[in-house]
This record gives structure tokens, C-alpha cells and sequence, in this order.
């Protein structure tokens, strides 16, 4: 069932703990990222929390794989994949179809354990606009 949300949400990720998690994010400072979006986390309620959420745990995700931690890596992108199922193509700024795509390939060759890894970590936003935001 996918909730009826609309496509942009009020969170600014120019500024502020979001921009630096988007920075940090870009530069696969994976663990900084989940730090600054956290403390965004708190403040929020139910569609941008739960939406940020699983932002959070998709960074969390690759924290563990830049550590060595597949199994955790696996855990945290199926719990992040699930909370993103009910949003729609785009949410707050954010192409989900291409997110839940990249994500999901990660999940695969974590899950294979004998697949290559995709090239690239998902991109939560587009070059042109990460470098924008200063990403």
C-alpha cells in the first residue's frame, strides 16, 4: 500500500546538520552523515521522520561495509528498503526509484556474498545537485 505523501517535504538539505550529513554523505564520510541527520532526526515527526530515518540507516549501512561488517550492512539496507516502500517515486528533493534501485543492488551482492559490489555507493541526490549543496 503506498501512502499518499507529497513529493517535497520541508526539509532543507542546503543547511544546517542535513546539508553537512548530505556533504559528509558525498564524501563517504558515512559515519558523519548518520551523526548530523540523527540530530535533524530527533526534532522531527512521522512522514520526515520515518523518511529520515531510513536515510540514517542506509548510511549506517555503508558504515559497516567501509568496516567490514556485511551482515550488518544487509540488516540495515532491507529495514531502510521496507521503511522507503509506501513513499512515492520522490520524496523531500530525493529520487526514490533510482535510491531503492542503487540500495537494492547493494542488498543483492551483500546477500550473494560471492557478487561483486556495485562501482558506487547510491547517490540520494544527483551530482549536479549534491555539488550545489556542497557535496
Amino acid at each position: 500500500m503506498r501512502l499518499a505523501y507529497a513529493e517535497e517535504m520541508p526539509l532543507d538539505w542546503t543547511s544546517g546538520a542535513l546539508g553537512e550529513g548530505v556533504r559528509c554523505y558525498h564524501n563517504q564520510q558515512f559515519w558523519l552523515a548518520h551523526e548530523h541527520w540523527e540530530s535533524v532526526w530527533l526534532e522531527l515527526h512521522e512522514m520526515e521522520k520515518n523518511f529520515l530515518q531510513a536515510l540514517i540507516q542506509i548510511t549506517a549501512a555503508f558504515h559497516h561495509v567501509q568496516t567490514g561488517n556485511a551482515r550488518g550492512a544487509a540488516s540495515l539496507l532491507r529495514k531502510a528498503l521496507r521503511r522507503v516502500e509506501p513513499y512515492p517515486t520522490s520524496f523531500a528533493g530525493i529520487n526514490l526509484v533510482r535510491l531503492r534501485e542503487e540500495a537494492g543492488e547493494w542488498l543483492l551482492a551483500l546477500e550473494d556474498g560471492s557478487a561483486a559490489p556495485p562501482a558506487a555507493f547510491p547517490q540520494i541526490f544527483d551530482s549536479g545537485r549534491a555539488n550545489a549543496l556542497g557535496g
